[in-house]
């Protein structure tokens, strides 16, 4: 289960459950429109909730990553589940965008809105 909500900086979306292939369509159209309003929106994922993903959806979820990996500005990661933060950060590896792991959605949510140059 997705839930998508705009935010000035560009998307919070929160996963539920099980990530499927229709879910990531939902993101993918989301992440699409903000990207024809904002030049390098960024993201929130919030992953806390997040039990697994299906093998679809993850094979998906790297070829659009790849084809936009210039598209988006920051990427603010809420994630318990190691094995979660394992493919995620292993997901992350393989593009070229800028994310940061929290524990809080007010944590990711303030780098977001402030974030520190590197």
């Amino acid at each position: 289960m997705i839930s998508i909500r705009e935010q000035a900086y560009g998307l919070d979306v929160a996963l539920y459950n099980e990530f499927t292939l229709a879910d990531f369509k939902l993101f993918e159209e989301a992440l699409t429109k903000r990207l024809a309003e904002r030049e390098k929106p960024d993201v929130l994922l919030d992953l806390a909730e997040l039990k697994d993903f299906t093998l679809d959806m993850a094979l998906e979820e790297l070829k659009f990553v790849r084809e936009h990996e210039k598209d988006f500005g920051l990427i603010a990661i809420i994630v318990t589940d190691v094995w979660i933060k394992l493919a995620a950060h292993i997901s992350g590896l393989l593009v070229h965008t800028r994310s940061q792991y929290f524990d809080t959605v007010e944590e990711a949510q303030a780098w977001l809105e402030h974030p520190v140059a590197a």
